[in-house]
């Protein structure tokens, strides 16, 4: 079968190659999966960097979330097991982990409402306990993780200003249904969502990126908000004072999804038949930019590292992009 690998950490156009390499053999619990479209996450990049919380062996497959299809024909969706990830003809995955693919989404976009929607649903109902007619600030809303936070807002029933890096990005946030959008490119961030909620503040706040975007949140959260550290794709790690979240009396919430599939996995398939749910009724919709067939991985991974994407690329082995 094809597979790209990864045999030295670097740049991933630089190190991801694609290989011809025997098919992987599932251990004890693990089942075999075909790939019908793998996407693309930033941990990916990670990955491939060497920076990764995970550092699997080298040589290794990247793709950390899949829709796949097992031996007797179902769709499902799946986290594969390092060293065999996505980015494959097949890989494999815990076999008591597998969740069954919504039906009402094509094989890219259920294999997008996985670690993206999971963390957005987790971050903002269990961590932040979100609550209808509060007001939700989206940081990188254009992204993947912050389209599904921004989905997962609405939803809910808040009011949701999504904060993004360019023009592009901030027509993508529109239609993707912000009701208000702040281009940091072009607007000071703290003026312009403290005109937006006439100085009070966001309730919630939803950061993937770190560095800037967090020191802009502490200063736009509202009085008992909660500000939601999902990672930091901005490259720098801050370092909250605590004296500031004490005096403007705000919490700050550490949310690694990860730790929920050994934790408490009934909640992440309680969370998967929620998810289901406002997918079949249209409440979510992941939103796809770009499918690309698998020689295109190792490029579209660079792109995501380079933060010039939205939404997700999705690699389809066999279809490519006409999928």
């Amino acid at each position: 079968m094809q597979a790209w690998q990864v045999h030295d950490n670097g740049e991933p156009g630089e190190v991801m190659r694609l290989a011809e390499v025997e098919r992987p053999t599932p251990g004890d619990g693990q089942v075999l999966l075909r790939v019908r479209a793998a996407n693309v996450n930033f941990p990916d990049a990670l990955l491939c960097r060497g920076q990764y919380q995970v550092r699997p062996p080298l040589p290794f497959t990247p793709g950390v979330e899949i829709c796949g299809e097992t031996e007797d024909g179902r769709r499902v969706l799946a986290n594969p097991a390092l060293p065999y990830g996505g980015f494959a003809e097949y890989a494999v995955a815990d076999g008591r982990a597998l969740l069954p693919a919504p039906a009402s989404l094509d094989d890219a976009e259920a294999a997008a409402l996985h670690i993206g929607y999971q963390t957005g649903w987790f971050g903002l109902h269990r961590r932040a306990r979100l609550e209808a007619g509060e007001t939700l600030l989206v940081h990188a809303a254009a992204g993947g993780v912050g389209s599904a936070a921004v989905q997962l807002g609405q939803a809910a029933g808040a009011t949701v200003i999504g904060v993004v890096g360019g023009a592009e990005k901030a027509a993508v946030a529109r239609e993707l249904g912000c009701d208000v959008v702040v281009d940091r490119r072009a607007e000071d961030v703290v003026a312009a969502v403290k005109e937006a909620t006439g100085g009070r503040g966001a309730d919630v706040i939803y950061d993937p990126v770190g560095g800037a975007a967090y020191t802009q949140s502490t200063k736009v959260v509202a009085f008992e908000g909660r500000i939601v550290v999902v990672g930091f794709a901005g490259g720098t790690i801050p370092t909250p004072a605590l004296n500031h979240a004490l005096v403007k009396n705000y919490s700050i919430l550490g949310l690694h999804w990860g730790l929920y599939n050994t934790k408490n996995p009934e909640l992440v398939r309680h969370c998967h038949e929620q998810l289901t749910e406002l997918a079949a009724r249209g409440a979510v919709k992941p939103l796809v930019s770009e499918r690309v067939p698998l020689a295109g991985a190792a490029g579209a991974v660079q792109r995501v590292a380079d933060g010039v994407t939205t939404g997700r690329i999705a690699v389809v082995p066999e279809n490519g992009a006409a999928a």
